[in-house]
Formats: structure tokens, sequence, C-alpha cells
């Protein structure tokens, strides 16, 4: 059998925490968070992202999405305030397209992995810029 050099080539994707670019992160310094895309798909919106919350930090409004969000929170304690949930390590999130949600606070550093279906806002909320807000927005 003759492999050639595309033989090797895959579609995987693997990043590793070590290797992050310093400069990809998307900085929210009024709201105490950052976040770090580890992959997006342009024709869907879809993407899966490390969001990293000082304590203190926050999402000061209720707002809903234009897919489905899941989250998965690997260190710290982050809570919707509204309802009351807590996300503590290991702990799983899932907030259906269209739900209205928020505002939130993290209680202590926190450490979530965030996954979108599909785009994340019909239009811009209060805590996003245009330049944070990428192209994130559902196409009319």
């Amino acid at each position: 059998m003759t492999f050639d050099a595309n033989t090797f080539k895959s579609l995987e994707v693997l990043i590793r925490r070590e290797s992050l670019d310093p400069d990809k992160w998307i900085n929210f310094p009024e709201y105490g968070f950052r976040q770090y895309f580890l992959w997006k798909n342009p024709d869907t919106g879809a993407s899966i992202a490390i969001l990293e919350y000082e304590k203190g930090g926050r999402i000061p409004v209720k707002h809903t999405h234009a897919s489905n969000q899941f989250m998965y929170c690997l260190e710290g304690d982050y809570e919707y305030t509204d309802v009351g949930l807590r996300l503590t390590p290991g702990s799983f999130y899932m907030n259906p397209v269209g739900n209205p949600h928020g505002p939130t606070i993290a209680h202590e550093r926190s450490v979530l992995i965030e996954i979108y279906d599909g785009p994340h806002y019909h239009e811009k909320p209060v805590f996003h810029t245009d330049e944070s807000i990428g192209d994130f927005l559902a196409k009319p």
C-alpha cells in the first residue's frame, strides 16, 4: 500500500491550553471576563469557546440567544441570578434557543466551556461592542 501526504491530513482539531495565543482573547474588562474561541464554523455561526470570569465578573442583563447554548464549568462558582442556577466544577448547563436568561455573576474566578450550535444572537447585547460581537449575529 502506498501513502501520500494527503493520506494523513485530518479534519480533527487539537488545541492545548499552554499554546493559546494571548492576543486572541477577547476582553470585556467592564464586565470582568474574557473569551477565547477554540473553534468557529463561519457557515453556521456555531462555536466553542473558553470563558474566564474574575470574581465578580458578570453578564449584566437578561438576554436571549439565536441558537442553543451549552456550558460546562471547569472551575469556580457561576450563577444565573434570575433563577438561582449555580454552575460549579463538573456542572453542565443548557439554555434553549430564545429562552431569556441572566443576569449572571461569578462568585469566584470561574472557567467555563461555552458551545453554541448556531449564531449567538439576533441583535448585539449591551455587553458586546461592534468589535467583540464579530460575526456572531444571525443573518437576516
